[in-house]
C-alpha cells in the first residue's frame, strides 16, 4: 500500500441537506460521481486517495463564497483544488467534505505592463499566463516544472528552476483576494512595490496550503523578457564536484538564472523519456539571462569555474528550440524517473540547506542511497540549496515504503542539522507534519496553530494539513 490512510473515524458527516443546498445553488456544477470525486481525491503524492463527498466547480469569487458559507452552516470541510499536482497530500479530503475546483476560474483580469504587474484568477496555469503575456515583452518566471495553477502555487509557496534569480512565490505575490472560513472576502496587499501598512497578510496566506482561506485572485510581479538567453550542459566526475561548482558560482555573485543538478540515474531516465543522448554522469544545466554581452560574460566565467572543479563537455544551447528541448526534458524528469520502475510511485524528498553546506549534504545523501535497494535518482535546484530525491516504491510492497521513509528521515534530519529545512518548495501537507515540529519547535508551531484557530475556529479549511488541530 501507499502511505496509510487516516482512520475513517476522522471523516465528518456529510448532510443530505447540504447537498440539496449546493445543488440548488450550482445545479450541474455540483458532482458526487465516483470518477469526479476520485479525480479530486488524489495528487502526485504516495498517499492513498482520500475522496471528497462532493465537488463544486466554481466560476467566480461569489461561487466560492457561497459554497464556503453553505459548508460552514453544516461544519463540513472545504478543500481547494487547482491542478492536482501537489506532492505532499495537500488536497486529500482526510475528513471528507467539499472539494472546490477552481480550474474554471482561469482568466487574466488585468495586465498593467507599465507597473510590471498582472492580476489573475487562481485556476490559470503558469503556462497559460505566460502565453497571455507573450505580446507584452514581460513574463512570469516562477517555474515549478508542473503546469500548476497560480492559486496552487501561491498556496504552497512554490518556486522551481528560476528561483535562484527571481525568487519564489513569496517574493512575487503582491496581493490576494481570499475567501475566509466564514465566507468573508478579504483583499490583501496592493500593486505597490512595497508597503508598511499593518500585518503582512499576503505573506501569511502565501504558503498556508489552503488552511486559512481559499485564494480567488492573485496579483503578481512581472519581469521584462531578457534580451539574450543562453543555456549550457556540463558533466562532472562526481556529485561533490558539480555542487562545489555551483556554490562557487553563487558565492562570487554570478547572476545565473537557473542551475539544475541531475545525477547519473536521473540522466538515464531523462535520456530514455525525452530521446536525448546526455552523458550518464553528474550533470549541471545552466541558463543565463541578460544582454548579449552580459550573458556571454556570465557563461564564460561559469565555464571557467566548472573546469576548475572537473567539469567537462560544456555544450551550449542558444537556439530557442534547443533550450526548450533541454528544459522540457528537465521539467519532465519526475515522470521520466517513474519509468525507471514501471508501476512505481515516488516519495519525493524536498530538503533545502544553506548553500555553504550543500556539497556536504548531497554527498551524505549519496552515501545513504548506496545502502538502499530502491532506485533513488537525485535532481535539484542547487542554485538555492534545494534538491530532491525521488525514492521509487512499489505500492503493493509495504516494506518498500518503510525503506523509503527510512531514507527520507535520514535526508531530512541531516538537512535540519545543517540549519536547513524539511521542505524548500513542496510544503508540509500531510507528510511532513512531524518534521515541521522538529524544524521550528513546538512553540513556533503552536503560534501557527493559534493563527489557524483565530481565522478558522471550526477547522473547516483543508483540515489535517501542516499541523494537528490540537497541541
Amino acid at each position: 500500500m501507499n502511505h496509510p490512510a487516516p482512520p475513517a473515524s476522522l471523516r465528518r458527516p456529510f448532510p443530505a441537506a447540504l447537498l440539496d443546498q449546493l445543488t440548488a445553488a450550482f445545479g450541474p456544477r455540483v458532482s458526487t460521481a465516483g470518477a469526479v470525486r476520485a479525480h479530486h481525491g488524489r495528487d502526485e503524492s504516495a498517499f492513498d486517495p482520500q475522496l471528497p463527498d462532493a465537488v463544486v466547480f466554481a466560476r467566480c469569487t461569489e461561487d466560492v463564497q457561497t459554497a464556503v458559507r453553505l459548508c460552514a452552516q453544516h461544519d463540513v470541510p472545504i478543500i481547494a483544488y487547482g491542478s492536482g499536482s501537489s506532492l505532499e497530500g495537500h488536497l486529500l479530503a482526510v475528513q471528507g467534505g467539499v472539494s472546490i475546483d477552481l480550474s474554471e476560474m482561469n482568466r487574466v483580469l488585468s495586465i498593467d505592463a507599465e507597473d510590471l504587474t498582472v492580476t489573475v484568477e487562481p485556476g490559470l496555469s503558469r503556462k497559460a499566463l505566460n502565453e497571455a503575456l507573450r505580446d507584452t515583452g514581460l513574463f512570469f518566471p516562477i517555474d515549478p516544472g508542473a503546469d500548476a495553477s497560480i492559486g496552487g502555487m501561491a498556496a504552497t509557496r512554490a518556486s522551481g528552476t528560476n528561483a535562484v534569480r527571481y525568487g519564489t512565490m513569496r517574493e512575487n505575490v503582491l496581493g490576494l483576494t481570499v475567501v475566509l472560513a466564514d465566507g468573508r472576502v478579504i483583499k490583501t496587499g496592493s500593486r505597490a512595490r512595497k508597503s508598511a501598512a499593518g500585518y503582512d497578510l499576503t505573506r501569511l496566506v502565501v504558503g498556508s496550503e489552503g488552511t486559512l482561506g481559499i485564494i480567488t485572485g492573485v496579483t503578481l510581479r512581472l519581469y521584462p523578457l531578457p534580451e539574450a538567453i543562453s543555456a549550457a550542459v556540463c558533466t562532472f566526475g562526481s556529485m561533490t564536484e558539480a555542487v562545489r561548482a555551483v556554490i562557487e558560482t553563487i558565492q562570487i555573485g554570478v547572476p545565473v538564472a537557473r542551475v539544475e543538478f541531475i545525477d547519473p540515474l536521473a540522466v538515464r531516465a531523462i535520456n530514455h523519456h525525452s530521446n536525448l543522448a546526455l552523458r550518464e554522469a553528474p550533470t549541471l544545466f545552466f541558463e543565463f539571462h541578460g544582454t548579449a554581452a552580459g550573458v556571454e560574460e556570465q557563461a564564460q566565467l561559469v565555464q571557467e569555474i566548472a573546469a576548475q572543479n572537473g567539469g567537462e563537455g560544456f555544450e551550449w544551447a542558444t537556439r530557442p528550440e534547443d533550450r526548450s528541448r533541454l528544459w522540457n526534458a528537465r521539467h519532465n524528469a519526475y515522470f521520466a524517473m517513474l519509468q525507471l520502475k514501471p508501476g512505481s510511485r515516488a516519495l519525493s524528498t524536498d530538503v533545502c540547506v544553506p548553500i555553504s553546506r550543500l556539497a556536504e549534504c548531497v554527498a551524505g545523501t549519496e552515501e545513504d542511497l548506496k545502502t538502499s535497494p530502491l532506485p533513488c535518482p537525485i535532481v535539484g535546484h542547487v542554485g538555492d540549496g534545494n534538491f530532491h530525491v525521488a525514492i521509487l516504491v512499489d505500492p503493493a510492497k509495504p516494506g518498500e515504503m518503510e525503506e523509503a521513509e527510512r531514507l527520507n528521515h535520514r535526508i531530512v534530519r541531516r538537512a535540519l542539522a545543517m540549519d536547513g529545512t524539511c521542505t524548500g518548495e513542496h510544503g508540509i501537507g500531510l507528510h511532513k507534519i512531524d518534521f515541521l515540529v522538529e524544524e521550528q519547535g513546538a512553540d513556533t508551531v503552536d503560534t501557527m496553530r493559534s493563527i489557524k484557530h483565530a481565522l478558522d475556529p471550526r477547522n473547516l479549511m483543508n483540515p489535517g494539513k501542516i499541523f494537528s488541530w490540537g497541541a
